[in-house]
């Protein structure tokens, strides 16, 4: 929280169905509703974009458009609905995922898919206006406790910042741990779901090879896979790059998974875009010493259409047996406070030229 950041504490009875704007700051505003589904959303807006997040269930960020289009994947979902279940909601934008556990469980796993923090019930919400370093911002925040008896206690603090005048916002979460005399192990990735563009090109900053973008073979239980799809994933295994121009006959059904191991630049920032063929660019940067591996997903189905090109993550996401076994588990000690960073939107054309030489340097 800066010096002069003002915050404006929600609580669910102020979230009607019909629309109303809540707090205006200069160009920026925050307005709130409630779904048909009595989901309760703000939507940020500046003079480029806008987001729209639910405060109470998640917090995450259910769409996202900048630049007059919209960035968000294509779901079977035209609204959330209330539901912890993760994929009885599944069409978000960005979605916290963890934190006790994360990704596919296996038979060995009793976690949910992604874990518990996708759509958790927040306790408390608040509307957030400032000046950083970066602008004058308006944001949502807001605190999740989860706390099981002999098993977890802590505290999720995630904040997103929209600034005026820019397609870029500011994202990130704080956990920390509440039990004081034990440390609690955690996985977390970051589900960011942009919408593909059909050859859009994947840049990045890490060296395109089998050992640094490496493709999931193993297929998990909720993939049914078709004809000719294992000897996709197997050409992938040995030629990555074969899958950085999204050309429409690329089998990417039901679904495509890597882990990228990233390069950071000096300020400590890796940088991923999805390039349109018009020059612009949708963008996720992050920092790999806040989560050393990142993880890549694809889907282009009749029903679904997405490319979480960067989805910055502690693990692959395979299950917590799993990648207990490859010693990727992370530990958070007593009262110890975890964060993570990020910056997400759209680039122009001029900022993508320069952003795509930047990764050249990078790799």
């Amino acid at each position: 929280m800066t010096p002069s950041e003002v915050r404006i504490h929600l609580s669910p009875e102020l979230f009607a169905e019909k629309e109303k704007p809540l707090v205006e700051h200069g160009s920026l505003c925050a307005s709130m509703f409630r779904f048909a589904s009595g989901v309760c959303g703000v939507t940020l807006k500046n003079e480029v974009g806008c987001l729209t997040l639910l405060p109470y269930q998640g917090q995450q960020i259910w769409s996202a458009q900048f630049g007059g289009r919209d960035l968000t994947m294509k779901s079977m979902f035209d609204q959330p609905r209330p539901t912890r279940a993760y994929l009885e909601t599944y069409g978000g934008f960005f979605l916290h995922c963890g934190f006790t556990a994360m990704g596919v469980p296996s038979h060995e796993d009793s976690h949910p898919l992604h874990g518990e923090l996708p759509n958790a019930p927040y306790q408390t919400a608040y509307l957030c206006v400032g000046q950083d370093a970066h602008g004058n911002y308006i944001g949502l925040g807001g605190a999740y406790r989860h706390t099981v008896a002999f098993n977890y206690n802590y505290l999720a603090e995630p904040i997103v910042k929209l600034y005026a005048g820019s397609s870029l916002f500011h994202a990130a979460m704080v956990i920390t741990n509440l039990k004081r005399h034990s440390a609690m192990e955690y996985m977390y990735l970051a589900h960011i779901n942009f919408r593909p563009v059909d050859n859009g090109r994947l840049v990045y900053s890490a060296p395109c090879t089998p050992e640094r973008v490496r493709v999931r073979r193993s297929i998990p239980s909720h993939v049914r896979p078709k004809a000719g799809y294992r000897e996709f994933i197997e050409e992938l295994g040995a030629y990555p790059d074969r899958h950085n121009v999204l050309k429409p006959d690329l089998p990417f059904d039901p679904e495509v998974v890597f882990t990228l191991t990233m390069n950071a630049d000096a300020q400590g920032w890796a940088h991923s875009m999805q390039v349109h063929p018009d020059g612009t660019a949708d963008y996720v940067a992050h920092r790999p010493d806040q989560l050393d591996k990142c993880v890549r997903w694809i889907s282009r189905t009749g029903d679904q259409d997405a490319c979480g090109f960067s989805m910055p993550a502690t693990a692959e996401p395979e299950g917590y047996h799993a990648e207990k076994a490859k010693g990727h588990i992370k530990t958070l000690e007593p009262l110890g406070q975890w964060r993570a960073d990020f910056v997400i939107g759209v680039l122009d054309a001029a900022q993508t030229k320069a952003m795509e030489q930047k990764i050249a340097a990078l790799v």
